[in-house]
């Protein structure tokens, strides 16, 4: 099948749904300009001092914080980046009553921005930021305006953490348990625009005892086999085309 034929082929499997819930990783945001991690392009690739997943670690964070916020405001803050065709289309099935949940391990709150309600956020964001002694709360820009030095709170001194999942950190309970009964209940599962490789959110997958899995990404993964649809297209192409 071309790609028009496959667009109409998960038409046909949308109007046919009632209860589609969409897992979606790095591709989606990268339509937005957000680089992602393992690309060509991605972060991963990058010249810096440590490699990311070092910087990005809840040990690195501990004990050289100065050079993690260094990092962090330079290359995992992309606030000029907008919602593309596929967060709009998303939010529009749920808007219509189709799609019950977006499942991203995006960090970016682009789904949000682009009017998706129930978001399951799995590995945190960066518009969220607490106190680690208090708990008060800061928006992004509390980050940003305190550059270059480490974000502290102003009613208690204590450090501002981003509300994001480091590595050598767990995932939240309540977001991964919601998150799991989702995709159990749904009776089609769009995943798209990951790669698959991140554990444990990609294990959630597992779950799934719908009968209609697509799968739309530019690379293979672990679920091609299993898919009723399977689309090498990016997202935003795909997710666009839709008519909802």
């Amino acid at each position: 099948m071309d790609i028009t034929e496959k667009v109409q082929k998960l038409q046909e499997i949308v109007d046919s749904s009632s209860n589609i819930v969409f897992f979606g990783g790095a591709g989606v945001s990268t339509e937005s300009g957000i680089p992602d991690f393992r690309s060509q392009d991605g972060l991963y690739n990058q010249q810096w001092a440590y490699p990311p997943e070092q910087i990005l670690s809840r040990s690195f964070f501990k004990g050289n914080i100065s050079e993690f916020y260094r990092f962090y405001r330079a290359k995992m803050l992309c606030l000029e980046a907008k919602p593309n065709a596929a967060h709009y289309a998303l939010a529009k099935l749920e808007e219509v009553g189709k799609l019950t949940a977006v499942i991203t391990q995006n960090i970016d709150g682009l789904h949000q921005a682009a009017g998706s309600k129930v978001v399951y956020e799995l590995h945190g964001s960066v518009l969220r930021n607490y106190c680690m002694d208090c708990g008060r709360f800061y928006d992004v820009y509390h980050i940003v305006n305190t550059a270059p030095n480490v974000p502290r709170c102003t009613h208690c001194g204590g450090i501002v953490k981003p509300d994001v999942v480091l590595y050598e950190e767990g995932l939240d309970e309540n977001v991964l348990t919601g998150a799991l009964q989702k995709i159990a209940q749904a009776d089609t599962l769009i995943i798209g625009g990951t790669s698959l490789n991140v554990y444990p959110a990609a294990s959630l997958i597992n779950y799934f005892r719908g009968n209609k899995l697509v799968v739309i990404n530019k690379s293979a993964t672990s679920a091609d086999a299993h898919a009723q649809l399977l689309i090498n297209e990016g997202i935003a192409q795909v997710m666009g085309a839709l008519n909802i």
